[in-house]
């Protein structure tokens, strides 16, 4: 899927961009709103409000003259005011910063489901192949050997982000974005915590693996 991002604040911007990158999106970021006029056609807009040149309800209003791509606004106006404007004039939803990636994913997927058959959201896999570990996503359900584990809700979350790249070394700022927030400023040992309980409840069936000076990996046992 083809993302127009439209933010002029470029650590958001930056932020957002690889959470998008690593679930698969294509994502093409603009600062202005006549950037954005002037952007190839995309699948999906993420639109901020506070633009350089111009409102950003104004390029809401018109983008959707043009035609029915889905438009989520992403603004730290969170005055019911401008929800309210934003979607009369045909924003598909409506996210106030600070906000984490991992909630604009799940606003984004329900807004494409609405928009087109599901089909052609592209979907991480339910179970890893060939492993005895099966994450139900939709259910947010894991289980090992055909036995449900008792998850807490960020260590389900925790279980699924590393069970997208299995094998893969994902830095703990990468991490901590996609799983707490990409404005989270509490202590990074919360995220060795997590990874603790996560290894006692795996047992051997996926071993969750230190990489020195970077952060950790899921290798997931045949």
């Amino acid at each position: 899927m083809r993302v127009l991002l439209v933010e002029d604040d470029q650590p958001i911007a930056d932020s957002l961009r690889r959470g998008l990158v690593r679930y698969g999106y294509e994502v093409t970021w603009v600062r202005t709103g006549a950037e954005a006029l002037a952007a190839e056609p995309a699948d999906m807009v993420l639109l901020d409000l506070g633009l350089p040149d111009v409102d950003g309800l104004d390029v809401c209003r018109d983008l959707r003259a043009r035609g029915d791509v889905p438009i989520i606004v992403i603004s730290a106006r969170a005055d019911e005011v401008d929800r309210v404007v934003g979607l009369e004039i045909g924003a598909d939803d409506y996210v106030s910063k600070p906000f984490g990636v991992r909630e604009v994913i799940a606003r984004m997927r329900a807004v494409a489901r609405r928009a087109r058959p599901a089909a052609a959201e592209p979907q991480p896999p339910d179970a890893l192949a060939g492993g005895r570990l099966v994450i139900d996503r939709r259910a947010r359900r894991v289980h090992v050997d055909g036995a449900e584990l008792a998850l807490s809700p960020k260590e389900y979350d925790l279980l699924a982000f590393l069970a997208d790249a299995p094998g893969a070394a994902l830095t703990r700022e990468q991490i901590m974005e996609a799983v707490w927030d990409a404005h989270w400023f509490g202590p990074t040992k919360t995220l060795d915590v997590h990874i603790g309980a996560l290894r006692r409840k795996l047992g051997d069936a996926a071993v969750v693996e230190t990489v020195r000076g970077v952060g950790f990996r899921l290798v997931v046992a045949g």
